[in-house]
């Protein structure tokens, strides 16, 4: 062997040698699909085949980073679409999304965690006893749906053990829509309010979110639990969100029980733009006004003051604000 071959033999090439290009597949074979479910990494997708659709198993393709993939979200996806089991696809695009239900751990967590993209309703539900309702966590919720847009449905569950007529009076105010449910009994407001809409149920475990998911969906075999006797609280049975399609159209996510909705991401004022009457009036506020009710000059108080908004609906809206500073008790 001669020199010049023992040295070729041993020369490596040196490390990030390679150049790098900012071009990236474009991947113009891939199809749309929703995320219905995600496990470990894993996601379920529903890619359009015929009426039903199939059921696919993808993973996030590396060329996404650390953009997260959630339940809801509308993507593009390449690889296997067979749906057979032991298939893998990969989902390499994720489209725009309409809206964002977010949370944070805590008031001082920074940290955003997306629980649903792309619903355009929040339904919050609330046990009327066993356990009791807790408004300030009713609250909680209804301020991040304000704050993205969507539109709020409370309802309120056992309402053979309580009646409802404190609660529903409290959100009146607001314009919530409501509605009443028992054990039991019979579903049909509740169905005309989520036929052909995106909604995502929310409420502490023990509700009885998953019961309703069951009556809802015939099939969807959603695992139930009953409320702890020395706590008063319910154990979480849904370990992830997951979304279903409604029989009469329509789809329900059904999320893991809450227990805190940390709101550090939502300001005053996108708040504010899910009441346009409200909204008007701040026009009189001063610059940097927090519309509280110790705000001085607030142009809310103007409005009440001549008339133009009723003043019980800006104690209600202000109540929502409040709910929005940390306390432990929700």
């Amino acid at each position: 062997m001669s020199r010049w071959d023992e040295d070729a033999k041993y020369d490596r090439p040196r490390r990030h040698t390679r150049p790098r290009t900012k071009d990236r597949p474009a991947h113009a074979d891939a199809v749309p699909a929703l995320v219905t479910t995600r496990d470990r990494g894993r996601y379920t997708l529903l890619v359009e085949d015929g009426d039903q659709g199939r059921a696919v198993t993808a993973m996030k393709s590396r060329s996404l980073g650390r953009k997260a993939v959630v339940v809801g979200d509308r993507v593009r996806v390449v690889g296997d679409l067979s749906g057979d089991e032991g298939s893998l696809a990969r989902i390499v695009d994720v489209e725009g999304r309409r809206t964002v239900l977010r949370r944070t751990a805590d008031d001082d967590d920074p940290v955003e965690r997306v629980i649903v993209a792309n619903a355009d309703q929040l339904v919050v539900v609330s046990a009327l006893a066993d356990p009791p309702p807790r408004p300030r966590l009713i609250d909680r919720c209804l301020v991040a749906a304000f704050a993205e847009g969507m539109d709020a449905l409370l309802c309120l569950t056992k309402s053979d053990l309580a009646p409802p007529d404190d609660l529903l009076a409290a959100y009146r105010p607001l314009g919530v829509a409501t509605v009443a449910t028992r054990r039991d009994g019979d579903l049909s407001a509740l169905l005309e309010r989520l036929a052909g809409r995106i909604s995502v149920m929310v409420g502490h475990s023990g509700v009885g979110k998953s019961t309703l998911v069951n009556a809802l969906v015939p099939g969807a075999h959603r695992d139930t639990a009953g409320v702890n006797l020395v706590t008063g609280r319910g154990r979480h049975t849904s370990t992830s969100a997951i979304a279903l399609a409604l029989p009469g159209g329509g789809w329900i996510v059904d999320t893991p029980g809450i227990r805190s909705f940390g709101l550090a991401h939502v300001q005053p004022d996108a708040l504010l733009r899910a009441f346009p009457d409200l909204s008007q009036a701040a026009h009189d506020c001063s610059r940097g006004c927090t519309h509280g009710a110790d705000a001085p000059e607030c142009g809310l108080d103007l409005a009440v003051a001549d008339g133009r908004v009723d003043a019980v609906r800006v104690e209600s809206f202000r109540r929502l604000l409040e709910s929005r500073e940390p306390d432990r008790d929700w």
